[in-house]
Parts: structure tokens; sequence; C-alpha cells
């Protein structure tokens, strides 16, 4: 059995390139599928099929991508709703990848249609790996709110039931989940490692160690964060099948009066550069988004689905990867980028803004020698609740502070913080847009905050 990984990081999921005997299989590919194919020429695999295991909620699929270049046939839950032509699979059903059986089965939880994908050598049958997709993950399982409350405890009391019959695989078998460390539908902290066994998830998981479908629910429903609202427009996609485009579509370069005519009908700036560069000089009303931050899921959690934005960046692999981020997520309105960055902005004599920046310990030292500053922490509901908040501070997620700007407005500087300072960018890029006095914390955030 041979093996690739290929993990984005933007998303917080890993797809997979399985090979035997030449042939391959890709398993949750992302839309940007010729990096796959790329890994499969150098290897010299023939990618014959595409397996997902569910309905993607966080990123369009690459399947089509594949089919379209390779001729590869999809095979996709029997229960996914899917309209376009696919082979349709569920418990038991197998397919061959040179000389290993890959075997469907039903793992419900995560969504109602999931399918594991459990690959077996030919000869004895025993379990080599399993492909669990949103189910059993490392250190965590796949989250189970994704359709909404009303169906939540349905699908988290068949979550149980699927890592219970995962439980009974042989300790040394290999665990490949879709979602990992960043992802969002996972049900609370994930490891940053990629892959795992059984074995190691029985000593340190504790949704696999729940002794009780009650213990299990009050340990999934009790972690969960906020997903982005972008997330509500991917499943229809998915289901429908992306249109293929065969690459990347980059941005067209605009000049400044260009990028001032797309702002004039409704577009969005989303500038993804450093946040201290962006606090120092920016468009009025931009949105910081750096890159890591992840890009794409905020711009999806922000900003109505599929609208029009301009990118600002760095540079061109800058623009390239806030172009491909997009594009994960069917965001098919990139009408554009600044050519020349922020320097062509400044040159055409148009304005800027900036606002100013601290430092936590800097803000400590503050509130020690008796300023009271107006601080706003847009950390996620769930941080407050198990780490604290600093006393005094108000609190807004950040995806909900455009609704709650009002509430805001006032003379006195608000100084916004977060946990590593990602969020809190983003928020000081959306109070300035909105004429709101604002200061950011760049370096440190909330559980940093002395407590002595």
């Amino acid at each position: 059995m041979d093996l690739e990984v290929f993990v984005t990081e933007g998303l917080g999921d890993a797809s997979y390139l399985l090979a035997s005997e030449g042939q391959a299989a890709l398993i949750d590919p992302q839309r940007d599928a010729w990096r796959f194919l790329a890994a499969a020429e150098r290897r010299g695999w023939r990618v014959a099929r595409v397996l997902e295991t569910h309905v993607h909620n966080d990123y369009v699929s690459g399947a089509h991508e594949i089919r379209a270049a390779t001729g590869a046939e999809i095979v996709a839950p029997a229960r996914g709703g899917y309209t376009f032509d696919h082979r349709a699979a569920d418990e038991g059903d197998e397919v061959r990848v040179g000389d290993l059986r890959v075997i469907a089965r039903a793992t419900p939880g995560h969504t109602p249609e999931h399918l594991s994908w459990e690959v077996a050598g030919m000869v004895d049958g025993a379990p080599l790996a399993v492909f669990s997709g949103g189910s059993l993950l490392v250190g965590s399982a796949g989250r189970t709110d994704l359709l909404g409350a009303e169906h939540a405890a349905e699908l988290t009391a068949a979550q149980f039931r699927t890592l219970q019959r995962m439980a009974t695989l042989p300790d040394a078998t290999r665990i490949l989940p879709t979602h990992g460390a960043g992802s969002f539908c996972a049900a609370g902290p994930t490891s940053n490692e990629r892959t795992t066994t059984i074995g190691a998830e029985r000593l340190v998981n504790a949704a696999f160690q729940a002794p009780s479908s009650t213990a299990f629910e009050a340990s999934v429903l009790g972690s969960l964060g906020r997903f982005p609202n972008y997330y509500a427009y991917i499943g229809p996609i998915n289901r429908a099948g992306p249109p293929v485009v065969r690459r990347l579509p980059m941005p067209a370069e605009l000049d400044p009066d260009a990028v001032a005519d797309a702002i004039a009908v409704g577009a969005r700036i989303v500038d993804a550069r450093d946040r201290k560069a962006f606090a120092a000089a920016h468009i009025p009303g931009s949105l910081n988004i750096e890159l890591s931050s992840p890009l794409a899921a905020y711009v999806g959690w922000l900003l109505p689905f599929d609208s029009p934005v301009v990118l600002v960046t760095d540079g061109a692999a800058e623009l390239e990867d806030a172009a491909v981020q997009l594009f994960r997520i069917g965001w098919s309105r990139v009408v554009g980028s600044l050519a020349g960055g922020l320097d062509a902005w400044r040159g055409s004599g148009r304005l800027l803004r900036s606002y100013t920046t601290t430092r936590l310990r800097d803000l400590h030292a503050e509130s020690v020698a008796g300023a009271s500053p107006r601080i706003l922490d847009v950390r996620q509901p769930i941080e407050w609740r198990d780490h604290g908040i600093v006393a005094g501070s108000r609190t807004i997620f950040v995806a909900d502070l455009p609704k709650r700007l009002e509430g805001l407005r006032g003379s006195e500087e608000i100084t916004v913080l977060c946990k590593s300072g990602q969020r809190a960018a983003i928020a000081a890029s959306i109070l300035d847009g909105a004429g709101i006095p604002v200061r950011l914390v760049v370096e440190g955030g909330a559980q940093d905050w002395p407590t002595t």
C-alpha cells in the first residue's frame, strides 16, 4: 500500500492518494485538484477513482476536476443526494485499487450519509487503514451539528455508534481522517498530527473513550465552537457538481481607478497583508484577513456568499494563495486584484486610513498604571467560557461584530484582542471601516493576560 497525504492548512483538512500496482484512488480531494494529479504523475500512478466520504460542507470537491482530467470514476455515498453521474456506494460495497480492496463502511454521525473507506489486502482481508473522513479524527471526532440543532441529537447518537464500531478494529489499523487541526468540522480540539492509529486513539481521544452515549453527547456537544456561514452553500454545490475549470482562475489586475469603480458598485476590498502593515496604511473600508487566518473561512463568514471582492496582497505568490483559498470554497466573484499593491493606490493620490497598535504586555501595563482602556475580546464564546476573559472587557465574536457596531460607537478608542491577533486584526478593520476609533493588539492574546 502506497500513500501520499496532502494537508490543506487553510481548511484544516487532508486529502489522500492511495496507490497499489500503479493504480491510484484519491480520497476527499479539494477543488484545486491539479496538485494531486501532479503528484500522481511524478509517482507514475494512474488515478482511476475518486472516493468521497461525505457531502462536504467546508470545501468544494475536486472530484469533477479529476474526472475531467483522467476519466476517473467518482464513487460517493449512496445517500448523499448527488445529482450528477457517479457510482453510489453503501455498506459493504467494494472497489479495487491494484491489489487492495477498499470497502465502504456506513459511518453516519458527522453527516447522515457518511461513509468510511476501509483498506484491506487481497490475501487475509485484515484492515490496514481506514479513511475516516469526519468520523474518528486525531484526538477528537467530527462535529454532529452541521445540519442544525434539530438533527444534532440523532447524529450524535449515530456518531457514538460509529466510533463504537471503529473500536472493534485492531490497534494497528491506521486512521486517515479528512478533518484535522484547524478545521471547523471537528468537535473540539484536535491534535496537530494528521494520521493516527486505533490503538493511539484508545489512549488519548476522549470522544473515543466515552463509556456511554450520554457521556459522548456531553463531550461532543459541550465543546463546539461556531462554524462559518458559507457552509450552508457548499453542500448544494457538491450535490449538484461544481463546474469544471481545469486551472486556477487568477483575478484580473486592476489599476486604482478600476478598483475604485469596483468599490463604487459594491465590491469589498479583502486585504490579505500582515496586520501591522494594514494598520499602518490601508484602503478605507478594507477587510484585513491575513492569509493564515484562514482567509477563505472568514471571507465566507463575514461577506454574503460569492459577493464581489477585490484582493490586495504583497505580491504574486500571496495573490495566488488568496485566490486558491477562495476557489476552494466556490467563490467565483473575485473581480480583481490591485495591480502594484498599496503603493499603486498611494501613488494615485487616494485616501488611506490607519490605526494604532499595541502589545498585550503594554496594554496590561496601562491597566496597572490606572488607565481604563475599553477592551473588546473577539474570540469564540467557547473560548471565553473555557479560558476566561480580561476583567472588564466586552465580548463580541468577530463574526457577530458587523451586526453589533451601533452599540460600540463613541469617541473613546476600543482596543481589540483575541488569542493570537488574527481575529483581532479582522475585527479592527471592521471597526475602522465603520468609523469607530480602534487600537489593535498585534502581539499576545487574552489568555496571556497576567493573573498576578
